[in-house]
C-alpha cells in the first residue's frame, strides 16, 4: 500500500476488498440455506395426534342407556383434559413485594447519616455498648434480613436464639428474633422496619440498655437534604 494514502482511503479500500471476497465466497446464499435448513419442520406424529385429540373432543359420547334409547338423542361434548384440569384447580394470586418504590441514597446522603449517627453514638456516652448500623436494601425492602456485628454479638449478646426487643424513640417496643449462629435479627425486624418507613441510606444507632433490649436512633438520609 502507498503511503500517501491516508487512513480513509486506506479503510475504504480494506472494506471494498471484504466486500468482493464476500461475493466470491457466496455467504449470502450459503447462509439462507443453512436458515432454511434448520428450520423445525412439523412432526407428522404430533400433527395426527392433535388431529386425534380435536375428533375424539367432538365425538358424541353417550353413558347412559336410558338416554342411549331415546329417538333423538342428545349430543354430548367430551370435556378436554386443559379444560377440566383447569375446573379441578385452584389457583392462588402469587403475592409479590412492590419494589417500585424503591429509595436508593446517594453517597451524599448515604455519608451523611453514617456520620449524624457517629455523633449520637459519641453523644450517648460509653455507659452502654452501642454500634452504627448502616441501612442497606437487603435490610429494608428485600430479605429484611439484619447481621449484626460478630465481635458485638459474642461479646453482648445471647449465646442461643433468643428474643431481643428494640425500643424506639418514642419509647415503642418491637420484639424481634434473635438467631445466634447467624448473628442477626429475623422475625420482627422486617415489621420495625416497615413502621418507621427505613429505607435504603438510613443509619440506626443501637444501644444495649438491657441484656436483651436495644434503644434505637434513626438517622434519616433524607435529613442531607435538610441541612
Amino acid at each position: 500500500m502507498s503511503p500517501s494514502l491516508s487512513y480513509e482511503d486506506l479503510r475504504n479500500k480494506k472494506l471494498q476488498e471484504n466486500k468482493r471476497k464476500l461475493e466470491e465466497l457466496k455467504l449470502s446464499h450459503l447462509s439462507v440455506a443453512l436458515r432454511d435448513a434448520s428450520s423445525p419442520k412439523p412432526s407428522p406424529s404430533k400433527s395426527v395426534k392433535r388431529k386425534a385429540l380435536q375428533e375424539q373432543r367432538l365425538v358424541a359420547v353417550r353413558r347412559s342407556v336410558r338416554v342411549a334409547n331415546l329417538p333423538e338423542p342428545p349430543t354430548y361434548r367430551e370435556l378436554g383434559w386443559d379444560a377440566a384440569e383447569r375446573s379441578r384447580r385452584s389457583y392462588r394470586p402469587c403475592k409479590r413485594r412492590d419494589l417500585s418504590n424503591r429509595v436508593y441514597a446517594s453517597d451524599e446522603e448515604r455519608m451523611y447519616a453514617e456520620t449524624r449517627a457517629e455523633e449520637v453514638e459519641a453523644e450517648l456516652g460509653s455507659e452502654f455498648p452501642t454500634f452504627v448500623k448502616p441501612m442497606l436494601q437487603s435490610h429494608v425492602t428485600g430479605g429484611f434480613w439484619l447481621g449484626l456485628s460478630k465481635q458485638f454479638c459474642n461479646k453482648y449478646l445471647p449465646k442461643r436464639d433468643s428474643t431481643i426487643t428494640l425500643v424506639d424513640e418514642e419509647d415503642e417496643e418491637f420484639d424481634t428474633v434473635y438467631l445466634a449462629n447467624k448473628r442477626g435479627l429475623s422475625g420482627g425486624w422486617r415489621g420495625f422496619s416497615l413502621h418507621h418507613e427505613l429505607v435504603d441510606g438510613d443509619a440506626l444507632v443501637f444501644q444495649l440498655i438491657e441484656p436483651a433490649r436495644f434503644k434505637v436512633h434513626i438517622i434519616r438520609a433524607s435529613g442531607y437534604h435538610d441541612q
